[in-house]
């Protein structure tokens, strides 16, 4: 495979659309400057109030930090992580390099409608900037409470604190005197379990949310210098394991016996970095053990962030010129990536450790990637797969079977290959003249990459799925494309004006949320492997269906019939708003 796949081809200059304006709009003081000639700096337009801006509900606007958000048909992140522009996505070009958004700079809700972008890219020699956005942490709100930094022994202690407005067992979303969010349920329509409110005292510019994670009967997410295990049942917050810095990286996935290690920063200045680690046992809410990353070396290693992957008993480390292996057991060191050759600059966690590593090369334009599978316990490569000269490694779709995104810089190209179990090509999917955007959103990561974390795509033994993006107000079809011929197999629509997007496999079957909209709740549904229409595994009530929707940059997670919707980022134009900011919904039966 020595030429570029046909994947979805190059960029087109699509004829009559309008374009981005040629300066951002107007904004508040911007985040702290990134290293000189990173790429993908700049800012995405504000969205436009709808009909009901002065009312509470999809179409309204939320004060934050950086002025109104847009609401929640504001398009999220395109394949690489990125805004989509004007016109969508289209199949035959990928995203093109774009701003990370600020906090308050994107509106709550669903998942591919969208506001133009003002596109700014530059570039580095192999360093990938993708993904959200970071922002510097400078609070009024902070004068009593002056942490100091955590040394390695300094495991925290974990705390039995309640959130302000947490479920009460009733379902009604709060305590005394909370609106019952179930009085206007219909019959078939799911159980709203809770509504929480935030109860952190955040920095001026809000926070990024880490999971969620399930775990029993409880899920869990990490946000500032908090990581907290809430009842699944009620919402009640059942442990809480404060750190002494903020939260700045997490695997997208826990262990199979539930553990996580989360990624906080070495210091409370805006020069802190990524670089300790603490373990966390999210079935008891315990801190375990705690460590330093070892100091990178290289040219670029001091600017890079390091992202998290989880694979059996090991935490795998990546940055730009550094990885390492971790036990989860006791964080003791398993091993540290190559100082020559191919070197992993990403992993991938799950069945299989995969890494993303560069290649040297004399011609800037002409990368050479591998995509490689590590033993966990030793690092040692177990095989590679060298992506087409010039070709570089995007995403990993699916670990298990292996679905890969891989991207062209010049031209801009995308393509999404499927390999065998030995990283031995297996077939292009073609994705014909549908438009397609994964969401592949995340923390953002300066001179580095996250591999995983994707939704809207999905994978089996026999097929990839992924959804096709129509616009606000059309149906779209979930698309499922045969592992052996790269062909589209089957397709299933989604309801009159509903939009589809996978989530995992489930059973056996590929589960599909369709966001919640101003007059609908939003429904998780599954679709057999052999095709059909969707069945209806929660329908939730259209009566919070604008509180449903209003979650910026969602975080989700289904487990045993209980769905839960979490904000990505949490933000307010000050502590009051701050205290009344929903942050996490549960429904049920």
């Amino acid at each position: 495979m020595t030429q570029p796949p046909p994947g979805f081809g190059a960029p087109q200059d699509p004829q009559g659309v309008p374009q981005p304006p040629a300066q951002p709009p107007q904004m508040p003081p911007a985040p702290p400057t990134p290293p000189a000639g990173a790429p993908g700096y700049g800012y995405p337009q504000q969205g436009q109030p709808g009909p009901y801006a002065q009312q509470p509900g999809p179409y309204n606007q939320q004060p934050g930090p950086y002025g109104q958000q847009p609401g929640p048909y504001n398009q999220q992140p395109g394949p690489y992580g990125q805004q989509p522009g004007p016109y969508g996505t289209y199949p035959t070009q990928p995203q093109y390099p774009a701003a990370p958004t600020p906090p308050s700079g994107s509106g709550p809700g669903g998942f591919f409608k969208g506001k133009p972008g003002v596109i700014v890219a530059a570039s580095v020699a192999a360093l990938l900037v993708v993904g959200g956005g970071t922002y510097l942490a400078l609070s009024g709100d902070e004068k009593d409470d002056k942490p100091t930094v955590g040394k390695s022994s300094d495991a925290p202690k974990p705390t039995g604190s309640e959130s302000v407005d947490q479920g009460d067992g009733k379902g009604d979303g709060g305590g005394e005197g909370a609106e019952d969010l179930n009085a206007g349920r219909k019959d078939g329509e799911s159980k709203v379990l809770f509504l929480n409110t935030n109860d952190v005292d955040l920095p001026r510019n809000g926070a990024e949310v880490f999971g969620l994670w399930t775990v029993g009967d409880t899920v869990v997410k990490a946000m500032y210098r908090e990581v907290a295990g809430y009842s699944v049942a009620d919402g009640s917050k059942k442990w809480s394991v404060p750190v002494s810095t903020k939260v700045c990286s997490a695997p997208v996935n826990a262990s199979a016996d539930g553990k996580i290690v989360i990624g906080v920063e070495d210091g409370l200045t805006d020069k802190a970095k990524c670089n300790d680690l603490q373990m966390i046992d999210l079935k008891t809410g315990k801190a375990g053990w705690k460590k330093s990353i070892p100091k990178p070396t290289g040219a670029f290693a001091s600017l890079a962030d390091y992202t998290l992957s989880i694979s059996g008993n090991t935490l795998a480390v990546g940055g730009t010129g550094s990885s390492y292996g971790f036990s989860l057991a006791d964080g003791k060191q398993l091993f540290t990536g190559p100082s020559e050759g191919c070197k992993p600059f990403a992993f991938a966690g799950g069945p299989k450790l995969l890494a993303g590593a560069s290649c040297p090369t004399s011609d800037y334009d002409k990368p050479k990637h591998q995509l490689q599978e590590l033993d966990p316990a030793t690092g040692k490569v177990k095989w590679s797969y060298n992506t087409p000269e010039g070709w570089e490694i995007d995403k990993v779709y699916s670990s298990s079977p292996l679905v890969i995104s891989i991207t062209q810089r010049e031209p801009k190209k995308w393509s999404i290959i499927a390999l065998t179990d030995a990283g031995k090509p297996r077939a292009t999917i073609d994705g014909g003249k549908d438009k397609f955007a994964p969401r592949c959103g995340g923390a953002f990561v300066v001179f580095g990459q996250n591999l995983e974390g994707c939704t809207g795509v999905a994978a089996d033994a026999q097929n990839f799925y992924m959804a096709t993006d129509t616009g606000y107000g059309n149906a779209n079809e979930v698309v499922a494309f045969s592992l052996a011929t790269g062909k589209a197999a089957w397709r299933s629509k989604a309801p009159a004006e509903r939009e589809m997007s996978p989530l995992r496999m489930e059973g056996g079957q590929l589960l599909v949320y369709m966001g919640a909209s101003y007059d609908k709740g939003g429904t998780l549904a599954t679709i057999a492997p052999s095709g059909g229409a969707p069945k209806t595994l929660l329908q939730n009530p259209a009566s919070t269906s604008q509180i449903e929707s209003s979650f910026y940059s969602p975080k989700m997670a289904y487990a045993d019939g209980r769905f839960f919707i979490a904000s990505g980022r949490v933000s307010a134009g000050n502590d009051e708003e701050e205290k009344q900011t929903k942050t996490m919904m549960g429904f049920g039966q």
